[in-house]
């Protein structure tokens, strides 16, 4: 098991300039940092890679879409193209930055809602897109793990058996899903059976407490995930994934009004000893 920080609780384009930030994430204890991917180039990641291992910090990468002149699963194919073109630059630059993998809800447009639920249509082109992307991924050894969001966020998955139902069916092995506690705190009725039920397609995990603040502190039920995800035999990366006001247009985005904690030293170190502890008393 490896202990993971999103770096979404500063910043969604991580540079140079966060160099004594990601020292003190390692000192804290982290194995690695999830990076971020939504501007930039293969050769800037390429850079940032040799700071994170100078550092001696592995990484995840993650990315959205909240354009959606980007949708995959729009009817206009110049669209759908666009949002492919968007994935596979973002695939290319966690290649560049020592990725393995690319995680969040990259399905469809994020915040974009039709007035009612998922088409037939629809999911036939996210199989067409998530296909292509797939393919994409393959070459580069980047895996995809897409993520069920809550209701309130997207309408195409909003559970994981939904999700991986469909990537079955997208049939690419670079295509897979990740496992997000605070999502399936409010869709799934049984959030621990949906872990367990989706093992075979989970690569990813976000520990995300219910308010999306330090992990451990609110009503997520620990002890019986951290057993669950240890009895199945996950072995992979334990990423904490929190929010703040300090970003504008994220904290719309994830609709946060309020701050969850005295800071974010709380958030990634009390976060950390709660992962540590709860995994070890999960033996």
């Amino acid at each position: 098991m490896k202990i993971g920080m999103c770096m979404f609780l500063w910043t969604t384009n991580v540079t140079k300039k966060h160099e004594p930030l990601l020292r003190d994430i390692k000192a804290a204890g982290f194995d690695g940092v999830e990076i971020p991917i939504f501007e930039g180039t293969p050769d800037d990641y390429a850079r940032l890679g040799e700071i994170l291992d100078r550092i001696g910090l592995q990484r995840t990468a993650v990315s959205a879409m909240g354009d959606p002149a980007m949708n995959l699963i729009s009817p206009d194919a110049a669209t759908r193209k666009a949002g492919i073109a968007f994935v596979k630059n973002a695939i290319d630059c966690a290649a560049a930055l020592g990725a393995h993998t690319l995680s969040g809800p990259l399905h469809s447009t994020l915040g974009a809602f039709s007035g009612a639920g998922p088409t037939a249509a629809e999911f036939k082109r996210s199989l067409s897109s998530q296909r292509a992307i797939g393919d994409h991924a393959g070459k580069k050894g980047v895996t995809i793990g897409l993520e069920a969001l809550n209701r309130f966020e997207c309408y195409l998955f909003n559970t994981m058996d939904a999700l991986c139902a469909h990537i079955d069916e997208v049939d690419r092995p670079h295509i897979r899903a990740m496992y997000d506690t605070f999502h399936a705190n409010i869709e799934e009725a049984d959030p621990i059976g949906a872990y367990t039920r989706n093992r075979k397609n989970i690569v990813h995990v976000h520990i995300s407490e219910n308010d999306r603040g330090v992990p451990g502190r609110g009503n997520i039920p620990w002890k019986e995930t951290f057993a669950a995800i240890r009895k199945s035999g996950y072995d992979d990366w334990l990423t904490i994934e929190a929010f703040g006001r300090g970003l504008k247009d994220l904290a719309a985005a994830t609709k946060v009004w309020r701050d969850f904690s005295e800071g974010p030293e709380a958030v990634y170190r009390d976060g950390c000893k709660h992962i540590r502890n709860g995994w070890k008393k999960a033996a």
